[in-house]
């Protein structure tokens, strides 16, 4: 940002010279990038970060000089007579149908007013910073706005239609045209100041060329105001349009400078402009805000910046900086000025007392001082997840997160896809609801060089809007290649069986299930449980998805909710005795259904509960003529275990008929010959 050496200097008690301005600047954090001799004044750009909007003014420079110098900061005093006109309300009108993006908008009408020349101070003083002179009101509210850092806007009265602002949206395609005379057609997300009939001026980014002041106005609208700074940045990119206005208000303003910096503009068009000041101002929109108060504990500052500073050098160091403070003990109560926005926490007091006692006053310590602790569980997890995915063959991906439209619209269900606008960005603009989508586009490049049997996995974001706005959920995706889409799901089952183990999870029986279900990404596929709970699906991908990616191959699936599976973590796995005596394995291949599923036959096992049964597992699948069609041949194997004697094949007999039985009536499974 340019200021005026000379301009802000009016604003201390004893002038300072550049060379000082340039060194306390720097020690406070705002180094200056140049200085340049401007007739008998000296402009200084000034880098200001974002967070400190309270610096983008003459008055916040001069405030953060004598702050550090222990000069006194003499700011303007902004008087305003009560006005000898009629009542404000009898010449101007203000109706405001979007308060979330104008939380506060001020008007005062001044009329009479003799349009013309600025004199020769102001003049100097805008060109000092490289502003040209338009005229005396002109010029005043763009004094104001580099004094006190608050955007001020004066209309034309009689441009006004009804004499009316009216603060709303704009129409879609909505014709609008800036004081530039640059033409602009708007968009529904849009904020406009408009009259009766059409916009007078893009909210918080620039006046219209319809309304502007001109040699033959008499008549003013001051509007002073406060707009959201999302929508006016929103709005001035989507239009390239950019203003000293909107560089401001895309920071945030003082909700108090509001009212301030129109009795100063006021002030100064009476002075420079005449007229006669209608009584009263027209204000619509929130009450001034409460004083912030902010609790530091004096001990945390030393802790923190590793030097000796007490509680009362501490205040005196915050009060230099117009912040109000009392002491009980140890702790200090701060009252934050309404123009300091960046000031939310105990921390940001903290670094206001370093920058005021002098970051080059902090030692440097040449030991860092390191506490060991525990990883954090979820980090842990992750590296569990990570390290089970790797030995199985599978590669971490790192995809983006935004993909084409066409791409997420085939995985979303029940929602609408969300992201970015055409404008924003044309390609890719769209937040993927899953991470399957990029998984399958980094298949198709990997397919692309010639890469087979290729299993990825990623542990990322996906993001699906509903009624209650975008919701996120981080997610952890798999897919393989599956030549063999029965063997593929298999070892994918166990692939995701032995993840939930290492992870913690409990044994399948009372931890871990798979249930089959109607899945809309899925030819065939299951939900997967944990402790009876919903923690992802896994299956084959159907056909036409894997076509609209281009994918030769077949593709199987996974996708589990991140937060359920770290859940799991830490393992508590118990050890016991190893067996004493031999087990017995009895495999059995039963004919049944195409489509029942291998989970039906293991929980009719398991109901059956026969005596001395110590495991059940899936062998194999067989599809062919000696089965029939729509018939397929499961095969199970299943191991019995006596733990205090050695077990008899005789009485092991008795509980496989009564397995086979149990099959054939729940499942009408035949056995196989």
């Amino acid at each position: 940002m340019k200021v005026s050496l000379k301009w802000f200097n009016r604003y201390l008690d004893t002038p300072i010279d550049p060379d000082e301005a340039g060194r306390l600047l720097a020690a406070g954090g705002f180094p200056v990038e140049e200085t340049e001799p401007v007739g008998d004044d000296t402009m200084i750009d000034v880098e200001v970060t974002s967070n400190r909007p309270d610096v983008l003014s003459h008055v916040g420079v001069a405030r953060e000089i004598a702050a550090r110098c222990g000069r006194e900061l003499r700011a303007p005093v902004c008087e305003l007579p009560a006005g000898a006109g009629a009542a404000v309300e009898a010449l101007a009108s203000v109706e405001n149908h979007a308060p979330d993006l104008c939380p506060l908008y001020t008007a005062r009408v001044i009329t009479g007013v003799r349009i013309g020349p600025s004199p020769d101070w102001l003049v100097q003083a805008l060109e000092a910073v490289g502003q040209r002179s338009v005229n005396n009101v002109v010029d005043i509210t763009n004094f104001v706005l580099l004094e006190l850092g608050q955007p001020l806007h004066a209309f034309d009265l009689n441009k006004l239609a009804d004499k009316k602002i009216v603060i709303r949206k704009a129409s879609k395609d909505e014709l609008f045209t800036a004081i530039d005379h640059s033409k602009h057609k708007l968009q529904e997300d849009m904020l406009v100041i408009a009259d009766s009939a059409t916009p007078v001026a893009l909210a918080g980014v620039m006046g219209g060329a319809d309304s502007e002041v001109t040699e033959t106005t008499t008549d003013l609208l001051i509007e002073s105001a406060m707009f959201d700074e999302l929508a006016v940045r929103r709005a001035s990119r989507k239009l390239k349009l950019f203003s000293d206005s909107s560089f401001r208000f895309e920071r945030g303003v003082d909700p108090l400078g509001v009212d301030a910096a129109s009795r100063r503009c006021g002030e100064l068009i009476l002075e420079l402009a005449g007229g006669t000041l209608a009584r009263g101002v027209i204000r619509v929109g929130q009450d001034d805000p409460a004083p912030t108060a902010i609790t530091l504990h004096t001990q945390r500052t030393r802790d923190l910046l590793g030097i000796e500073i007490d509680a009362n050098k501490q205040a005196a160091l915050l009060e230099a900086l117009g912040i109000t403070t009392s002491i009980d003990g140890d702790t200090l109560t701060a009252t934050v000025p309404s123009y300091r926005l960046d000031l939310k926490r105990e921390v940001d007091l903290i670094e206001e007392i370093a920058r005021q006692h002098g970051l080059a006053n902090i030692p440097t310590q040449t030991k860092i001082n390191i506490i060991a602790h525990h990883p954090q569980d979820k980090v842990e997890a992750k590296r569990t997840i990570v390290e089970t995915l790797v030995a199985h063959g599978y590669y971490e991906t790192i995809t983006p997160s935004l993909i084409p439209l066409k791409d997420a619209e085939a995985f979303l269900v029940d929602a609408e896809p969300a992201g970015l606008t055409t404008d924003t960005r044309r390609q890719d603009n769209t937040l993927r609801p899953a991470v399957l989508p990029s998984l399958l586009a980094c298949r198709k490049l990997n397919q692309d060089v010639g890469n087979s049997a290729v299993k990825l996995f990623e542990i990322a974001a996906g993001w699906s809007k509903r009624e209650g706005g975008v919701q996120e959920g981080r997610q952890l995706a798999l897919i393989r290649d599956a030549e063999d889409t029965q063997r593929a799901v298999s070892e994918l089952k166990g692939t995701l069986s032995e993840l939930v183990h290492a992870l913690g999870g409990a044994p399948a029986s009372d931890g871990l299930a798979f249930e089959p279900i109607d899945d809309p990404w899925y030819e065939t596929a299951a939900v997967i449980k944990l402790g009876g709970e919903i923690a992802g699906s896994f299956g084959l991908i159907k056909q036409e998805l894997t076509d609209h990616f281009g994918l030769q191959n077949r593709i199987v699936s996974a996708l589990v909710c991140m937060q359920r599976v770290t859940a799991l973590y830490p393992p508590r796995h118990a050890a016991g005795e190893l067996p004493r005596y031999p087990s017995i394995e009895r495999d059995l291949s039963v004919v049944v259904d195409e489509a029942t599923p291998w989970q039906q036959i293991a929980d009719t096992v398991e109901q059956t509960n026969p005596e001395l049964l110590e495991s059940t597992s899936f062998v194999g699948t067989y599809r062919g003529k000696q089965v029939g069609k729509g018939r397929k041949s499961v095969t199970l194997r299943m191991q019995f275990r006596d733990p205090a004697t050695t077990l008899r094949h005789d009485q092991v007999d008795p509980q496989m008929d009564a397995v086979v039985k149990a099959l054939g009536e729940r499942v009408g499974a035949e056995l196989r010959g």
